[in-house]
């Protein structure tokens, strides 16, 4: 196995273009390294990110944010300005493994990584976040939810990476939240995830809302209906009842040792409403 570590998204992107056998993306680690020991995964060549300037790095931008798609988990957490613009992505984020991995993992990791229960991801759905994704072909922009295309699978192309992940300016009186259950207390797999972010107009009802769930169905999922169910209320009961029903209806799951179909169904439609009623509180104090 060859390993490589460059120092330019350029020379990533050649490197994987150009590699002959299977090649794999070291973001963190925290997934591969445990894929390689296993013997699940042998590649030719692994190429490791981390030297790469805008991979490692949070930016401020038009008002958004620019997260490099290496940018560990506990650095989130240690950034003030996306920690009050975004608590519900940096929720998810703190909750991959424990305080080491977290300070390993990484949100491009957590997507590429293609696991239908990745915590971070129904959080960047509901944020509407976009990836920057540079390859031999050039750059192009691909919304979160656009790039895994089923368990272990994503849309990437050879020679492909994700830069960045990259969130929208934050209007005024918005919040989000993240939600997941799991059979222990910490360090276990979501049998759901719940994000939702929202924003609110001057009357206290919704303008603007957004639903992503984790761990229900093949990919992570953006529940158009949910968010709309929320949209023009001011989370009243029958709001967050109609929120919940949405979630649940769009759910695929499978029945495996953390839970069956019916119970994971049950469960998305009880964490979205309460996400949604954490992301409406946090709005309205904004």
């Amino acid at each position: 196995m060859e390993y490589q570590s460059p120092g330019t998204v350029e020379e990533a992107v050649s490197l994987l273009a150009g590699a002959s056998g299977t090649s794999k993306v070291l973001a963190g680690g925290t997934d591969l390294l445990v894929q390689l020991r296993s013997g699940f995964v042998e590649p030719d060549l692994v190429v490791d990110l981390k030297r790469i300037d805008a991979l490692t790095s949070i930016t401020e931008d038009a008002g958004g944010f620019r997260i490099g798609a290496a940018v560990s988990c506990a650095e989130l957490g240690e950034h003030a300005a996306l920690s009050a613009a975004w608590p519900g992505i940096v929720e998810a984020a703190r909750l991959i493994g424990s305080e080491q991995i977290q300070s390993r993992s990484s949100l491009g990791g957590n997507l590429c990584n293609a696991s239908p229960a990745a915590d971070t991801v129904p959080a960047l759905i509901a944020a509407r976040a976009v990836c920057s994704v540079v390859g031999p072909g050039g750059q192009r922009d691909i919304p979160v939810e656009d790039i895994v295309t089923a368990p272990g699978e994503t849309s990437l192309q050879p020679g492909e990476i994700v830069v960045s992940l990259n969130l929208p300016a934050r209007p005024s009186r918005s919040a989000d939240a993240y939600l997941r259950f799991i059979p222990r207390t910490e360090m276990d797999i979501a049998v759901v995830g719940s994000g939702v972010s929202l924003t609110l107009s001057e009357d206290g009802t919704v303008s603007d809302a957004h639903v992503g769930l984790g761990a229900v169905a093949p990919t992570a999922l953006l529940v158009s209906e949910a968010g709309q169910a929320l949209v023009g209320t001011s989370c009243d009961d029958a709001a967050l009842d109609a929120a919940a029903a949405a979630a649940s209806a769009a759910c695929d799951p499978i029945d495996d040792k953390r839970g069956t179909v019916e119970y994971r169904v049950r469960v998305a439609g009880v964490l979205t409403k309460r996400a949604a009623a954490i992301a409406y509180q946090r709005a309205g104090s904004r």
